[in-house]
């Protein structure tokens, strides 16, 4: 099987090498060819330029390969999504676009092929569970996620390490969210809803709304409450604000030299450069809670993850849990354990509980434990 992954940076590389020890030819692609080159050679696998801006390009490139695996900078997702629905390939994506990858849906399966879209940790795993605990539930009354990726321990300036796309970190601080309050949909800023909390084996950290939800508003309409929380160290969101307040991460371009540049770029860039600390290990913490009635009783069920970085190996947990999502589900893709055609959010195949069994079982072979709780 010769396998595509789109975007040869801390995510994709890791998805790449995970999927090849099914005995697939792997090629990585960047739109930086010597960045795809460096990648594919520390896994032994090919490389090749991929430009976005050319749908032609991309389709012709695409029908190359068996499978596409996703793993861009948001900004360039979509344009990569519909190229491959045009070169009729199955993907799993992790690119997590700011325009709904759904609706590509009718056209994914006109074409007769199966895309499972925001297939990382969250969105993706977080997905996957709340839909498996509400397949569990006779009525859904709330699904809350809480989910951070932070240094092992605190860490100036921002108490934060760069482990994924910087491009995609700040569009989570700028984004507007999603949520269901009460009953009805809203829109809230990026960064508000403030609280600490108490997370086990990590201690207090902030949380606020960030736009992860994704395709379970739709999904999930009737819910009285929905929302995700990104999670911190205390006193990070305060520091980012201001960055934000500050225009460092606008878009529209400033001239500098004669030169017009777009802030949000320059900042990304900034942020890979002083953020990236290969010395301190990262660890993701994510608590997930689906709440609601069976049998007349109220029940919920509450999803555990804590994850740390592997020294040995030198992946950082946030690579761990996104980028082995995305192999694991892609195998069971390849293997016929996914028979829908179009765009498959993660919280429809959640209620497929057998595919639900299969994934734990994976990430269980990879030592990382999901902890199911009843309350």
């Amino acid at each position: 099987m010769k396998v595509i992954v789109l975007g040869s940076g801390k995510i994709g590389s890791v998805m790449g090498l995970d999927f090849s020890k099914r005995g697939a030819e792997i090629t990585l692609s960047d739109i930086d060819i010597s960045r795809a080159k460096k990648a594919a050679d520390a896994i032994n696998a090919e490389s090749v330029r991929f430009d976005t801006s050319d749908h032609g390009s991309m389709v012709k490139t695409l029908k190359e390969y068996d499978l596409v695996l996703g793993a861009l900078p948001g900004d360039y997702g979509f344009d990569a999504l519909k190229a491959v629905v045009d070169s009729r390939k199955n993907m799993v994506d992790v690119s997590f676009t700011p325009e709904d990858p759904t609706a590509l849906s009718e056209t994914a399966k006109k074409a007769g092929v199966t895309i499972v879209p925001d297939c990382g940790v969250a969105p993706g795993l977080s997905n996957m569970l709340v839909g498996y605990g509400s397949s569990k539930l006779d009525r859904v009354e709330e699904a809350k996620i809480m989910v951070g990726g932070i240094p092992e321990k605190e860490v100036p300036p921002l108490g934060y390490t760069v482990t994924w796309s910087a491009d995609g970190l700040i569009d989570e601080y700028i984004r507007d969210v999603s949520i269901i309050k009460d009953g009805k949909m809203t829109q809230v800023p990026a960064l508000s809803g403030l609280e600490n909390i108490e997370f086990p084996g990590v201690g207090t950290l902030e949380s606020f709304y960030t736009d992860g939800l994704r395709t379970l508003v739709q999904s999930f309409p009737e819910t009285k409450n929905l929302y995700e929380k990104t999670l911190r160290y205390p006193g990070h969101v305060e520091k980012v604000k201001l960055l934000r307040e500050l225009g460092f991460f606008g878009e529209e371009p400033v001239t500098v030299l004669g030169a017009e540049v777009m802030p949000k770029l320059v900042s990304a860039r900034i942020f890979e450069k002083s953020l990236t600390m290969p010395d301190v290990g990262d660890l993701l913490a994510m608590m997930i809670e689906v709440s609601g009635v069976k049998a007349g009783e109220k029940k919920g069920f509450r999803y555990h993850v804590l994850e740390y970085h592997d020294h040995e190996s030198g992946v950082s947990a946030m690579a761990r849990t996104t980028a082995y999502t995305a192999s694991i589900v892609a195998g069971i893709l390849v293997d016929g354990g996914i028979k829908m055609k179009g765009v498959i959010p993660m919280e429809r195949l959640g209620a497929d509980h057998r595919f639900v069994d299969k994934v734990f079982k994976e990430h269980g072979k990879r030592d990382i434990e999901i902890k199911e709780t009843v309350f």
